[in-house]
């Protein structure tokens, strides 16, 4: 079997942030997205990272020392990328062997052991399932209809969904899948989205779904959905870090070295702040500050604040700022 990582998109949910960084590149913690999906996938054989020019040589770096090889399609740009299947078409060409095939934007907490051997007992198309419990919330992913444990109906973002199980980006396929990936990508206009192929596929072939009862799964698609994931994943970590007295850390947070915190500041939980940040008499909460950020007399909640920013004397929520911003309150 072979892994496949997608990680081709330019995740423009999340600009500008994402503008310079890989969505799966981003930290959870100490840890970035796709190291923890890479330990979830890593023994069950050699892993290819799908991406793109853009972020090909951040991928490349982050995979010395692993079994890994990156492959990445000529795109630089949103408006030039193949989009997931068509991306995923060109990689399983090359290959003749089952493929396990891993969205690099999702999280999840659970084993997927099973489902491998799962799909090892079927030998068909299979594709991991989660239950959301609220068809309110279906709506906003691709939803299965199941007859027994074979879907029949795969409804990408339904009006009226007909359960709450959706796809969560997981697949197992067999060594014939190539062929149909190649036929769908001939006939159809809709290549961004694997879930359009799921629909596809269900009416051709015999697809399968594993539902996972336990366990947490995050999309990562949105600010919010991205806070939540590092409320779920991310380990409590201070490195080489100066502390003023007057300062209190809220655990967990994750704060990388040479980090200076001054006067009454506040920091946690759940935040995470980068090396070389200065914060003073500044709170900081659900947050990710990037690299060599200053605050001064500011206070951060659920937002990320890219590298070399300085803000001061503001009260910023649910915002994304771009790198080398200055802002603050007159």
């Amino acid at each position: 079997m072979k892994v496949v990582i997608m990680a081709g998109g330019y995740a423009t949910r999340l600009w500008p942030i994402t503008k310079t960084k890989a969505k799966p590149l981003l930290p959870v913690g100490r840890k970035k997205i796709i190291d923890v999906i890479y330990e979830k996938v890593k023994n069950f054989g050699r892993v290819i990272i799908s991406t793109n020019r853009r972020f090909e040589a951040e991928f490349v770096k982050w995979s010395r020392g692993k079994d890994i090889d990156v492959v990445a399609e000529e795109s630089t740009k949103e408006e030039e990328k193949l989009g997931a299947v068509k991306a995923l078409s060109r990689v399983l060409s090359e290959l003749d062997d089952d493929v396990l095939v891993v969205a690099g934007d999702n999280l999840f907490s659970f084993d997927i052991s099973e489902f491998v051997s799962y799909y090892k007992s079927k030998s068909k198309p299979c594709t991991c399932l989660y239950d959301v419990g609220d068809y309110e919330l279906a709506k906003r992913y691709g939803v299965a209809e199941l007859r027994g444990d074979r879907i029949v109906k795969f409804l990408e973002k339904p009006d009226n969904p007909p359960s709450t199980l959706v796809g969560i980006g997981i697949y197992a396929f067999p060594p014939y899948i190539a062929d149909l990936l190649d036929r769908y990508v001939s006939s159809s206009t809709e290549a961004d989205n694997i879930g359009n192929f799921m629909t596809w596929l269900c009416k051709k072939e015999e697809l399968y779904g594993f539902s996972f009862s336990d366990g947490m799964w995050y999309d990562i698609g949105s600010p919010d959905s991205y806070i939540e994931a590092l409320k779920m994943f991310m380990e409590n970590h201070v490195g080489a870090v100066e502390i003023d007295k007057h300062s209190k850390i809220i655990k967990p947070v994750c704060i990388e070295d040479d980090v200076k915190i001054a006067g009454r500041s506040m920091i946690g939980p759940y935040a995470c702040v980068g090396k070389g940040c200065l914060i003073e008499n500044s709170d900081v909460c659900e947050s990710v500050l990037f690299r060599n950020v200053i605050l001064r007399n500011t206070t951060i909640w659920r937002s990320l604040i890219d590298d070399e920013c300085e803000i001061r004397k503001l009260n910023l929520s649910n915002s994304i700022i771009g790198s080398h911003a200055k802002i603050q309150r007159a």
